[in-house]
């Protein structure tokens, strides 16, 4: 079944399961099991087997009666499905710790994307390598752009700066940003594709389930 037939279809709780399914499955190839029931896998993810089964018959029938699911080749389709193999283009925004941590130690190439650039407002950023790139200007920002013509933008900045700058990212192409700043970017540009990531907002709620236990 072609995703673009069906991608409209489905529900984003569906499309959010997606990585997990695909990280559980390749954890389960690295310890070397080829097989794996519907049920085997709803209890290594917390899921139920009848939920498993519908998810992924959202894309076509990926299992066999009586085998279960053939584990690398269910996560290769559920990588092709995510678009891991397509390579985008990102650029990171923001070179302090959070972002440089970011740049250093997410696999950008194993999520579908490509690190191409690294930028900062502040001057004596400028030149001092992270990942193996040089932090940019924003100075050069547009014609960086039009070279390399990236798709991604991974926002490391503060919220006063957020706005401004997913301005200009929009004028110049960007279609997606994942945004570490706290402001609610998909109000203003709804013609990009936000991916909103608080981790205040996951703190708390860890918080709220702790004081649960001790009510």
């Amino acid at each position: 079944k072609d995703v673009s037939d069906v991608s409209e279809k489905i529900s984003m709780s569906v499309i959010r399961r997606l990585p997990r399914y695909y990280r559980f499955l390749d954890e389960c190839d690295r310890a070397g099991i080829v097989r794996i029931s519907s049920r085997e896998l709803a209890e290594r993810m917390g899921l139920t087997a009848s939920q498993i089964r519908q998810d992924l018959n959202c894309f076509g029938g990926f299992g066999q009666q009586g085998y279960g699911y053939n584990v690398p080749s269910l996560r290769d389709e559920i990588g092709y499905i995510l678009g891991l193999n397509n390579r985008c283009k990102c650029i990171l925004f923001g070179a302090g710790n959070l972002g440089r941590a970011i740049a250093m130690h997410m696999n950008f190439e194993s999520k579908g994307m490509t690190l191409v650039g690294i930028f900062d407002s502040k001057e004596s950023y400028a030149g001092q390598m992270v990942a193996g790139m040089p932090i940019r200007p924003l100075s050069g920002l547009e014609d960086f752009c039009s070279a390399e013509r990236p798709e991604v933008a991974v926002l490391c900045v503060p919220r006063e700066a957020a706005d401004e700058l997913a301005d200009t990212l929009s004028a110049l192409g960007i279609k997606g940003i994942w945004n570490f700043s706290h402001s609610d970017l998909a109000v203003r540009h709804p013609e990009l594709v936000v991916e909103n990531v608080h981790l205040g907002d996951s703190l708390m709620t860890l918080c709220y389930k702790i004081n649960e236990l001790r009510r």
